[in-house]
């Protein structure tokens, strides 16, 4: 009988226990975490980080002292991910992710690159464990940020800027990533390789050769072929573009007005305007 008795003291504790848990207080975090993503490029590019708040505090050279290690946020360390390799600030980055350290200081900052993702913060940090350190200049923000923010600026076909605003500092550094040699790869294996036919794809290779000046002649052959099988307002308007661009000015108000009557039918106004405004610019 003792046992048994011992046995269910036992079981009530445990039960009573479970209950506790189960009945820990919700409550809103002192620092809410965050996670942004961005397609650069072919590449995604992923942050993770937890925003402090000033509450009143004087921050750089204070709360976050200057010259000492910084998680670059709060709660654990701030991590950053690429699916596929890039550039930050020049430096190669492998496809992985990393632990977002910086150093802040009055009139220079250094920022880290972490193998180690796995620390608290950056308790127990350790500089064996960089991939990459660079120096940035802090500016200064036109307004006051009461709660950390980081955000992707200035994008282009291959590139972004992270901005790391908090009080009244601001911090940027540049992510570029590899672009023409995937997609001229993909140009050659789906389109030069196979002599495609699909109005699509050529339109797709015409109009990445025209954005990015490469062969004229060569993106004007397959534009011709896509129109010819498959004419579409938004295919006629890059054929007039790229004869524009080779000196064919009539045949460039040709297909321009060809692009603005489909365009009218379709009823979007912006392949109209565009169009009008291509034909004036060359008349």
């Amino acid at each position: 009988m003792k046992s048994k008795s011992i046995l269910l003291q036992f079981m009530i504790i445990v039960a009573l226990s479970t209950v506790a848990v189960a009945q820990q207080i919700q409550m809103p975090q002192a620092s809410p975490t965050a996670t942004i993503s961005q397609k650069i490029g072919l590449t995604d590019v992923t942050i993770e980080y937890s925003r402090p708040s000033t509450k009143g505090r004087k921050i750089f050279g204070e709360l976050v002292p200057f010259g000492e290690v910084w998680r670059t946020g709060a709660n654990a360390a701030t991590i950053i991910t690429f699916k596929n390799e890039a550039k930050v600030e020049g430096n190669n980055v492998p496809a992985g992710s990393y632990a977002l350290y910086s150093i802040p200081d009055k009139n220079e900052w250094t920022i880290i690159l972490s193998k180690n993702t796995k620390l608290w913060g950056a308790v127990g940090y350790d500089a064996k464990d960089d991939l990459v350190r660079f120096k940035v200049k802090p500016g200064k923000t036109g307004q006051k940020y009461e709660t950390m923010e980081i955000n992707f600026v200035d994008m282009t076909d291959t590139g972004a800027t992270i901005a790391l605003k908090w009080e009244n500092t601001r911090i940027k550094f540049r992510i570029e990533t590899e672009v023409d040699s995937i997609v001229m790869a993909e140009i050659k294996a789906l389109v030069i390789d196979q002599g495609a036919d699909n109005p699509g794809l050529l339109y797709q290779a015409a109009n990445y050769y025209f954005t990015n000046n490469k062969d004229m002649n060569q993106a004007y052959d397959w534009i011709t072929k896509s129109v010819s099988e498959d004419p579409k307002y938004w295919t006629m308007h890059l054929k007039a573009k790229i004869e524009l661009a080779l000196g064919k000015k009539k045949e460039a108000i040709d297909s321009a007005t060809k692009s603005m009557e489909m365009a009218k039918e379709a009823k979007n106004p912006d392949y109209v305007s565009l169009n009008e405004r291509l034909i004036k610019s060359i008349k």
